[in-house]
């Protein structure tokens, strides 16, 4: 019997994430494929969920998200960024950023509709898109510097446009959009009055002397813009699914419609814990920061060091490494046999891009994970020496 599963979904099979990792479990190799931390965030944060179940709070929260948290999120997007929300209309609390681009794209895209975003992209981009029946337009971030490309952005939108998926800082590519890319984009939202989704989940997690640049902050683009958010990368907390969308109230108000038959409200006593959390002060904002970028030094050079080619990220949890230099010629057969040669585990980028050639060699590899796993993957690394090169073609 042909499977009952409808023909735009299709192509969304098991995630190349479930594949790595069972490939890990199986192997006994580090599992530096899939994007979550191995360390617990803020310990205040983890006592105030405690707090918040001992303290009765474990059924459904309210429908928009907890007061506390809405409020959090209101003042997160001032402190940081200028930006001035009402509470009460302006921001939705979510199931993580997934469902809150999920309830955005369904709320504003019908078929016939044109979405706008660069490749390589996260996974559930392109699955939310074929969801709503609308029809994704892509313009490619090409390795090493993942630079805008003006000439393909340009021809990526249409009188169809109906919106841009942006995320910044990038996963998988580490970029950090810089203000003339972010003006561009604005620009090109402005003409075809298009609306601007924009991903910013690794917002507090950016490198060196990069600046993340809310997209919502630029001239004329607040009452284009809805901003995603989430305690899982800021705060080392992926399971606990809080999330957030903001703008203006009637995009807000139109993927709460949406958000409400999705999974209508979660996470009831971790919404407090993660209010909490937004407001701890500076220095711990910049110690998750600076530890990550100590982890991304150390990968980095292990990754170079092993001959792959490495772009440096400027922000998130990943790395990409070329592997054509250890004479590679296909990404995905290059990371099911590294398991096997170097006990390590990474994910092809190809699977991210509707343009495969120009993701052909490279390799994903995440860095959000203890200094001593860290430490043991470089060895690894270093004691495989070269990989053969495959034979695929």
């Amino acid at each position: 019997m042909s499977s009952p599963l409808i023909s735009r979904m299709q192509p969304f099979g098991t995630t190349i994430f479930a594949e790595m990792s069972a490939l890990a479990t199986r192997t006994g190799a580090i599992n530096l494929g899939q994007g979550f931390p191995d360390t617990d965030g803020p310990h205040a944060m983890l006592e105030a969920a405690k707090a918040a179940i001992d303290g009765g709070r474990n059924q459904y929260p309210p429908g928009p998200g907890v007061p506390e948290l809405l409020e959090a999120v209101a003042a997160h997007q001032e402190r940081f960024y200028g930006i001035r929300l009402d509470p009460s209309s302006q921001v939705l609390v979510t199931a993580g950023a997934t469902e809150a681009i999920a309830s955005v794209v369904l709320a504003l895209c019908e078929p016939g509709d044109e979405v706008v975003t660069f490749e390589p992209y996260y996974d559930s981009y392109a699955a939310t898109i074929a969801l709503a029946g609308a029809t994704r337009r892509t313009s490619v971030l090409r390795f090493p510097d993942f630079a805008v490309d003006e000439a393909s952005l340009r021809a990526a939108f249409s009188s169809r446009t109906r919106l841009v998926l942006l995320n910044t800082p990038h996963n998988p590519t580490g970029k950090v959009f810089t203000r003339p890319e972010l003006e561009l984009i604005a620009g090109l939202a402005r003409e075809h009055d298009a609306w601007v989704v924009t991903d910013e989940v690794y917002e507090h997690l950016v490198f060196d002397d990069s600046e993340h640049v809310p997209i919502a902050t630029l001239a004329g683009m607040a009452d284009r813009t809805i901003t995603i958010s989430s305690a899982g990368k800021t705060f080392s907390a992926t399971g606990w699914k809080v999330g957030w969308l903001s703008g203006p109230a009637e995009a807000v108000a139109a993927a709460r419609t949406v958000k409400q038959f999705l999974t209508y409200v979660a996470s009831g006593p971790f919404q407090p814990a993660v209010a909490l959390a937004l407001g701890l002060g500076d220095d711990v904002y910049a110690g998750l920061r600076d530890s990550l970028q100590a982890k991304r030094d150390l990968l980095c050079s292990a990754l170079e060091a092993s001959g792959l080619q490495v772009a440096r990220p400027s922000g998130t949890y990943f790395v990409i490494a070329d592997a054509a230099p250890l004479g590679a010629v296909d990404g995905l057969d290059f990371a099911r046999r590294l398991p096997g040669i170097a006990g390590v585990v990474g994910v092809p980028v190809s699977v991210f891009h509707d343009d495969v050639e120009a993701a052909r060699t490279l390799v994903r590899f995440a860095f959000c994970k203890k200094d001593e796993v860290l430490l043991e993957a470089s060895r690894r690394l270093a004691a495989a020496g070269t990989p053969a090169p495959s034979s695929a073609g």
